[in-house]
């Protein structure tokens, strides 16, 4: 057993590390928010998984799964209060970011004077 949760600490320890790359190595922030909760939450859970398994009793099981659980619903709306954020602010996008058909005046904000009359 703890072979195993040593493989799941080394494997959520793994995507800890890649979130962090990404963190640093993108380029824009709506891609780094991505790397940031995607990879992180799984790192995350793999190392709670580890954990759950050695744990010594029912109530450090219930600790570590609300540990995670507190992570898989924080993290995605952080991400979006985030990305909103930005995308409000006018943060420009990476160069080779593209944008569907039809995409048009979503990032278009209405100006004061346009929301008073």
């Amino acid at each position: 057993m703890e072979w195993i949760a040593a493989a799941f600490v080394l494997m959520g320890s793994a995507f800890t590390l890649i979130a962090a790359i990404g963190l640093v190595k993108m380029k824009d922030v709506y891609t780094r928010m991505h790397a940031a909760t995607k990879t992180g939450t799984l790192g995350l859970g793999l190392i709670c998984l580890a954990a759950l398994l050695l744990a010594p009793s029912w109530t450090a099981r219930i600790e570590v799964v609300l540990i995670f659980v507190f992570m898989l619903v924080t993290a995605p709306i952080g991400a979006h209060l985030i990305g909103r954020a930005a995308f409000r602010a006018g943060v420009p996008f990476a160069e080779r970011t593209r944008f569907e058909e039809g995409c048009g005046d979503f990032g278009r904000l209405p100006h004061v004077h346009e929301i008073e009359e």
